[in-house]
């Protein structure tokens, strides 16, 4: 199936103790169906002292399930996503507005 999320895609949290957040894709999991959202579902890691870096409490965005989560259009509000053909090119758009996301 293709890819209607992607790294650099502004998006927003349907659901969870984030629920109504927004904030950008770093990282994308199709296998798993989830995806790290910059800011987004926040957990504390504790790591040890090495030599290259200082131990102690990191905090570090965790997973996040990609059905949790919906793409910002370009008036700030949350939309799915469709394909459609233009030309022979296969683009995204959002169905709020039905502009092209990536050209």
């Amino acid at each position: 199936m293709a890819a209607k999320l992607k790294k650099g895609d502004k998006v927003v949290v349907l659901a969870g103790k984030d629920k109504g957040k927004e904030g950008t894709i770093t990282s994308v999991d199709p296998k798993a169906g989830k995806a790290v959202v910059e800011g987004i579902n926040i957990a504390i890691r504790h790591t040890k002292q090495s030599q290259t870096s200082q131990g102690g409490r990191i905090p570090q965005a965790m997973p996040i399930e990609l059905s949790n989560l919906a793409f910002l259009d370009k008036n700030g509000k949350a939309t799915r996503v469709g394909f459609r053909m233009e030309g022979d090119k296969k683009v995204r758009f959002a169905k709020t507005t039905g502009d092209v996301i990536d050209a």
